[in-house]
């Protein structure tokens, strides 16, 4: 800084330069004077002049400024500076302390980029943290500054290292509530959510997040089965890990933010892994012989179910149906009941009508005469009423008693409807002789 000044106020400081020290003819003259007794030789070369060299700076302000000294510092006789030069030098002075103090003073400025955050001490102490952007602290050795990047995600890895192969075996084996040995690797992402707690409440940041992530695997893991750990659990595994390593961190104070635990492997250690396989395999087997069986099941419960259901409803209908014809028998036996109360001989004479005619209608029926001693004739009256009905409805086809043949020696076959009178007139005399 001195230099670039003294070089504005076209000073030479170069040693080779033979114009050292030598501002002004007046200097030269002065320099004689002193020389006196050496016959006006011009003195030999050597070092500057070190009190000429500040005369010279001090004229050179006091031009620079306005304000010249009388003859450019002459000597007062004792080797001492006059007034005015006493005067150039303060100036001088000052002028440089207000450049160096400009300058310290702008040495405090700092920029911030975004997604950082700077933490500012106070002879060393925690100070402030300030935001993005342009800032300013009191320079060095009153303040200083540290720079942390809170945005960025960082990752620790335990029980390997950049590459799952690469195993970290001392991190990775674990022993499981079960008492098997269990070999696991994941990865902790987190981030600074305080950048003073980061720097100031722990020694080795990073490594304690790692002893952290190991402290807390080792408990949830020792808490679970192995089984658990292998197959369904690994999600809630990795949830728990999370929540148990933020308590923790957030119990140390270290200002660090979890927001992911990824399971990486998790497989029994490599000396039994040909048995477990086995151990595996066996159980889907299981698993699927578990799997057909229930399927079976399901096909056959469903239509067992069904059928019960089924044969349930139809005895509940049958049982219905049984209770309602029994109820329904019993009252039309109550009304006959009561009729029958009140004119006995008419309510039997009907009964038998409507029982024969039941009967009748549900059978053969053959006429046999048994009365005469002649040959017996068997007549289908059945077939002889259908074929009579289906004459009926021909007018030019003659009429059955007209159509039929009389054989020698038998009765004549009457029509069916003198039949139903024969057979009422004997149903007559066979219920008078019941009156008698």
């Amino acid at each position: 800084m001195l230099v670039s000044l003294f070089k504005k106020l076209g000073l030479k400081f170069s040693l080779n330069d033979p114009q050292w020290g030598r501002g002004s003819q007046d200097d030269n003259n002065r320099q004689n004077q002193n020389n006196g007794g050496n016959g006006g030789k011009k003195p030999e070369d050597g070092p500057p002049d070190l009190d000429q060299l500040w005369r010279d700076f001090n004229q050179r302000l006091s031009r620079m400024f306005g304000k010249r000294g009388n003859g450019g510092g002459s000597d007062n006789g004792d080797g001492g500076f006059n007034r005015g030069d006493i005067k150039g030098a303060g100036i001088g002075a000052g002028v440089i302390a207000i450049i160096v103090a400009f300058l310290w003073l702008a040495s405090g400025f700092f920029i911030v980029q975004e997604g950082q955050t700077a933490v500012v001490m106070t002879f060393g102490k925690y100070s402030h943290t300030t935001l993005p952007g342009f800032n300013w602290r009191w320079p060095y050795p009153v303040q200083s500054h540290e720079i942390v990047n809170v945005s960025q995600v960082r990752t620790a890895e335990i029980g390997y290292r950049s590459n799952a192969k690469n195993k970290q075996l001392k991190e990775a084996l674990m022993l499981t509530d079960d008492e098997n040995i269990i070999d696991i690797q994941f990865a902790v992402q987190y981030k600074l959510k305080n950048a003073a707690e980061w720097l100031f409440n722990n020694r080795d940041q990073d490594e304690t997040v790692r002893q952290v992530a190991e402290t807390a695997i080792r408990e949830i893991v020792g808490r679970s089965k192995m089984d658990f750990v292998l197959y369904e659990g690994r999600e809630k595994v990795a949830l728990d890990v999370g929540q148990l390593m933020q308590q923790i961190l957030d119990r140390y104070k270290s200002g660090v933010q979890i927001t992911n635990v990824t399971m990486q492997g998790v497989q029994p250690p490599e000396q039994v892994q040909a048995a477990f396989d086995d151990a595996v395999k066996a159980g889907q087997d299981r698993e699927r012989q578990k799997n057909e069986g229930q399927a079976y099941a399901n096909d056959v419960i469903p239509k067992a179910s069904g059928a019960s259901s089924r044969l349930l409803e139809e005895a509940e209908a049958y049982r219905s149906r049984i209770v309602a014809n029994a109820e329904g028998d019993a009252a039309r036996f109550k009304q006959v009941l009561d009729e029958y109360q009140k004119a006995p001989a008419v309510t039997r004479d009907r009964m038998y009508l409507e029982t024969m005619q039941q009967i009748f209608s549900n059978t053969t029926k053959v006429m046999v005469d048994a009365k005469s001693g002649n040959n017996l004739l068997y007549l289908p009256l059945d077939k002889l009423i259908q074929q009579t009905d289906s004459t009926a409805a021909k007018p030019t086809t003659p009429s059955p008693a007209a159509a039929a043949p009389t054989l020698p020696g038998t009765d004549p076959v009457y029509p069916v409807d003198v039949q139903r009178d024969s057979r009422n007139r004997d149903a007559r005399d066979s219920r008078d002789r019941e009156v008698r």
